[in-house]
């Protein structure tokens, strides 16, 4: 996810000079988020949470706004692809607000993946060290990647393409 919002960076950077990005690159990358961070990725830190919460209370201290903050991603993500969906079809859409919801999002996605790296993941490995069988995701983490499994979905090849030529 990084890397991807990497690539929006640039493309605001793009805009930022005056220069159009490559709006159909924005839109697939922005349904890749919402298809798999929004509806995939999310969901299982919200899983991985409730099992803190019921089996490791003590582990599950200060992290009652998780689920917030992923609404918030999600409602930052929808936004951008409004923005970009605007776009496509022909609507006028400022250069400023493009720019302004590109980094609103990347900032809150990438504060929000430095506390998973910094504080949640953290508190998962102590609690699978503790009791290894203590965490049940079941199915939810057997959810393939759309753009980052061997066999790439066809809607996401823009995406795959433009990692490539980095």
């Amino acid at each position: 996810m990084a890397i991807i919002l990497d690539l929006l960076e640039e493309t605001a950077a793009t805009t930022k000079a005056g220069n159009d990005p490559d709006f159909l690159l924005i839109e697939e990358i922005m349904r890749y988020m919402m298809v798999y961070a929004d509806a995939v990725h999310h969901p299982k830190e919200d899983l991985i949470f409730a099992e803190l919460q019921t089996h490791r209370p003590d582990l599950a201290e200060g992290l009652d706004d998780v689920p917030e903050d992923h609404w918030l991603i999600a409602a930052l993500g929808t936004r951008l692809r409004s923005d970009v969906d605007a776009i496509i079809a022909g609507a006028a859409v400022r250069r400023e607000q493009l720019i302004g919801d590109i980094k609103q999002y990347v900032k809150r996605l990438r504060s929000h993946m430095h506390w998973e790296e910094d504080d949640l993941f953290p508190r998962v490995d102590k609690m699978i060290a503790e009791d290894p069988h203590g965490i049940d995701v079941g199915d939810s983490l057997r959810i393939k990647d759309p753009v980052f499994e061997p066999e790439i979905e066809s809607a996401f090849r823009r995406v795959m393409a433009s990692l490539q030529d980095r």
